[in-house]
C-alpha cells in the first residue's frame, strides 16, 4: 500500500510509527515543512521524507492529513489538481467536515475522516470513521488500515465531535487516572516505578476484563465488592467527592469546547 501522510506532528509521527510497525504499507510518504523531528523514521525500508507534499501525492495512492485545521484548506487547495480518481482521502482534522473538503476538492473523490488517537502509535487506537458517498466505497480500506493499528468502528459524521472527545482526547483522561492511581499507591508505600506498574496494568486488566467478555462494568465491580469491604468504601468515598460526576462533566466540556472552536 502506498501512503503519505500530510503533516506528521505528534498525531501523524504515531500513524507513521504504526503503520511501520504493523508493516502495513509499501511505500509511506511522509510531509513535514521542518524535517529534523522525524528525521529518525527515515532509516526504516519504504519511508520516503519530504517538504514537498505534491511530491507524496504523486507517489500515494492513499492520502492521510494530519495537519491543524487552520492547515488543511490551503493544503487542500494546493493539491486538489494533483488528485487523481485512484485517491483516497482520509482526513484526521478536527472539526473540518466532509462538505468542506468537497467544497474544495469536489464531491467525486473518495473522502474519509477518521480520528484515532495517539494509542495508534502501538497498535491500540480506537478510531472511528465516517465519509462522503462516494468515500463509502473504500471505506473498507480505511477499516482495514485502523484495525490494523486497533479497532475501527463507523459512525455517522454527526458524532465525529463527540467521537474525538471520548476517544482522542480520552487518552488524556486516562492518563490523568492512572497518575492519580499511581500517586495513590505511592502514598501507601509503593516506590514511584511499581507504583505506575500496578495502575497500568491494573487498568489494562479493567479494560481486557470487558473486552473480553462483554460485560457491563457494574458486573465486574460487582465481583470485587463485598458487605462491608474495602472496595465498596473505597468506591463510595469516591463518589462522595464527586469521582463519575467529574468524569462526565470534563466530557461535556471538552464537548462544548470542541463546538465552540469548529464555528471559529
Amino acid at each position: 500500500m502506498k501512503v503519505a501522510i500530510i503533516g506528521t506532528g505528534n498525531l501523524g509521527k504515531s500513524i507513521a510509527k504504526g503503520l511501520i510497525v504493523k508493516n502495513a504499507i509499501t511505500t509511506l510518504y511522509l510531509s513535514k515543512r521542518k524535517l529534523e523531528s522525524i528525521k529518525d523514521l527515515e532509516e526504516y525500508s519504504g519511508v520516503k521524507l519530504t517538504s514537498d507534499n505534491l511530491e507524496a501525492i504523486q507517489n500515494s495512492d492513499v492520502i492521510i492529513f494530519a495537519v491543524q485545521p487552520l492547515q488543511l484548506e490551503a493544503i487542500l487547495h494546493e493539491i486538489k489538481n494533483s488528485l487523481t480518481e485512484k485517491h483516497i482521502l482520509i482526513s484526521t482534522v478536527t472539526g473540518f467536515n466532509i462538505p468542506r473538503i468537497e467544497e474544495i476538492v469536489g464531491e467525486d473523490q473518495f473522502i474519509i475522516r477518521a480520528m484515532p488517537n495517539t494509542a495508534i502509535a502501538v497498535g491500540k487506537s480506537m478510531t472511528c470513521l465516517c465519509s462522503n458517498v462516494k468515500g463509502e466505497k473504500r471505506i473498507a480500506i480505511a477499516e482495514a488500515i485502523f484495525n490494523r493499528l486497533g479497532t475501527s468502528v463507523i459512525i455517522p459524521e454527526s458524532k465525529m465531535q463527540a467521537a474525538t472527545v471520548i476517544c482522542a482526547s480520552g487518552i488524556a483522561f486516562w492518563m490523568r487516572l492512572i497518575r492519580a492511581t499511581t500517586q495513590g499507591a505511592v502514598q501507601l508505600g509503593f516506590d514511584a516505578k511499581e507504583a505506575q506498574e500496578l495502575s497500568m496494568q491494573t487498568c489494562l486488566g479493567a479494560a481486557s476484563l470487558l473486552i473480553e467478555s462483554g460485560n457491563h462494568p457494574e458486573e465486574e465491580i460487582d465481583k470485587v465488592t463485598t458487605p462491608r469491604g474495602c472496595t465498596i468504601e473505597g468506591l463510595n468515598e469516591m463518589e462522595h467527592g464527586g469521582l463519575s460526576s467529574s468524569l462526565i462533566k470534563g466530557i461535556q466540556a471538552s464537548f462544548k469546547k470542541i463546538n465552540s472552536i469548529t464555528k471559529l
